[in-house]
């Protein structure tokens, strides 16, 4: 999940003001503003992750390119590779046990989606760590920008769970970071699949070739970065080199620092990942692939075997999609992934009905539950918030 950083009102700022409960250090559950040397200030570490106001004009810019382009997705380019009318008899012919199967999946994908904090955030019980993300997801999904909004909310509720300033801000940069690694990841395998399951990919054995050299470089470089602070440095000097040469192409008056950029992102999570970067992987993966277990389900459900692709061509087409959340028109790759899955199932010999049905089946399952859960936890926290300083404040 890549948030969106830039500033104007969060619900941080909204939802833990002069009123509410102020973030809780371990050493001081009365929430009074107690920072050990070496660690950030709470304005200090929301100024680290972006989680500031957001710019309004842009916000109804973007929304309103977002609305257009859903429409074009939805009503122009998938009725061209997919069928709405067809895909609503295969839904309507689910059996009983499909949709049974389909609720066990969504249910597991919910369980598994609670553990990327946990994972990123030492001490954070899997409760806490439930309502950060599940939060975080209706947040960011659900209102334009969400990605800035969203910010705020995770470091609101990450502090009130007495993290520090500094542990939250490694957690949220930490776990953000590894979803884009995740997203580059599951392309380079679903290609991968595509090959294996023999169905004419050989076309795209050039592109797992391309895909694993990228992702290669890239982890290679963040390895580096970690491992010294002379090499984040070199590789700063270089980026701020070769990447501000690009930009002055189009524009000579802006310069980015991209070396301060690193060495922060550096300062900000190296302790963290150095001991705990397996288990935020396997997290981040685990997320992943519970989700490519409801398409599954789904396509199990609208096909009832006639028609079914492997499980690798099921998986090559759904991973390749995944691409579609790197274009930040939409929350979550919403109308992109979903043109470019039912795109690939039917090139593979899926019907057009039954591909559109199973992304919706898919989408429905994956967003609707998760929308109405994460809104049900920020109305629970806010709610535990308030009940634990009225408890801290009552008289022994």
């Amino acid at each position: 999940m890549v948030l969106d950083g830039r500033a104007g009102d969060t619900p941080y700022d909204q939802g833990v003001s002069s009123a509410d409960p102020t973030p809780a250090s371990p050493a001081d559950p009365t929430g009074s503003s107690v920072t050990s040397p070496g660690e950030l200030t709470d304005e200090e570490a929301r100024q680290s992750i972006g989680a500031g106001g957001i710019d309004r004009k842009k916000t109804i810019i973007g929304a309103i390119v977002a609305i257009v382009f859903l429409a074009i997705v939805f009503t122009r380019v998938i009725p061209q590779i997919g069928s709405y009318s067809e895909a609503a008899d295969y839904i309507k012919a689910m059996t009983g046990l499909a949709i049974a199967g389909l609720i066990a999946a969504t249910i597991w994908y919910l369980f598994v989606y609670g553990w990327p904090f946990v994972a990123a955030t030492p001490g954070l019980r899997y409760k806490e760590g439930f309502i950060v993300n599940q939060s975080a997801f209706a947040v960011s999904n659900g209102i334009p920008a969400g990605g800035a909004f969203g910010l705020g909310l995770q470091y609101a509720q990450l502090t009130s769970y007495s993290t520090t300033p500094t542990v939250a801000t490694a957690a949220i940069g930490a776990t953000g970071l590894w979803s884009v690694f995740v997203t580059l990841f599951l392309p380079v395998t679903g290609i991968l699949a595509l090959t294996l399951s023999g169905e004419a990919a050989g076309s795209y054995v050039l592109g797992a070739v391309i895909g694993v050299v990228v992702l290669v470089v890239i982890v290679g470089l963040f390895a580096v970065i970690l491992r010294s602070e002379k090499n984040a440095e070199r590789v700063g000097n270089w980026a701020d080199k070769v990447l501000n040469g690009m930009i002055h192409w189009f524009k000579k008056d802006t310069t980015v620092d991209f070396k301060g950029q690193i060495l922060k992102l550096r300062h900000d999570i190296v302790d963290l990942v150095a001991r705990r970067w397996h288990v935020i992987t396997l997290s981040q993966i685990a997320v992943s692939w519970s989700q490519f277990l409801i398409l599954y389900a789904a396509l199990l459900g609208v096909t009832k075997d006639i028609g079914m692709p492997t499980i690798w061509v099921a998986y090559g087409c759904w991973a390749i999609s995944q691409l579609g959340i790197m274009i930040p028109v939409t929350p979550g790759g919403l109308g992109t992934v979903d043109a470019v899955l039912i795109g690939l199932l039917t090139t593979f010999g899926v019907d057009n009905g039954a591909a559109t049905a199973a992304d919706l089946v898919w989408r429905a399952a994956s967003y609707i539950p998760q929308m109405a859960i994460g809104l049900i936890m920020i109305f629970y926290w806010r709610w535990d918030i308030n009940h634990r300083r009225r408890k801290a404040e009552a008289p022994a």
